[in-house]
């Protein structure tokens, strides 16, 4: 485990990614995840669980560079939210993701679905 928080409110969720994003290290970054979480890639076809979608996420983190997050919108429905958000990796990669988080039994927030792409991408 990781010594990174887990978020306690839906709108955290953007910068605890870009925290853990930031600092390379992978396994924090599937810590977001719920296990049977689903990514949505810039292909559209969806993949499953925190493997699968570590290898999505890899080839991001080796670009070694920051990931930036701006909130859009966050919508909450009890224990489920939405999350709007524009992320750009230094200029090289940028996009408005469409997002799925759940509050678990512990309390923390985590993705059910990640579709950085959700949007359209923002550098085409």
């Amino acid at each position: 485990m990781s010594t990174f928080i887990l978020p306690q409110r839906p709108e955290d969720v953007p910068s605890a990614f870009a925290e853990r994003f930031n600092s390379g290290d992978a396994d924090a970054v599937r810590e977001l995840y719920e296990p049977d979480a689903a990514f949505v890639p810039e292909s559209g076809a969806p993949v499953h669980g925190a493997d699968a979608i570590a290898a999505q996420n890899a080839p991001f983190l080796a670009l070694g560079l920051p990931i930036s997050v701006t909130p859009r919108h966050v919508h909450v429905a009890g224990d489920t939210a939405l999350i709007v958000v524009d992320w750009d990796i230094d200029g090289k990669v940028r996009a408005t993701a469409t997002d799925v988080a759940r509050r678990g039994a512990d309390g923390c927030w985590r993705y059910v679905i990640d579709s950085p792409f959700g949007a359209g991408r923002g550098n085409d």
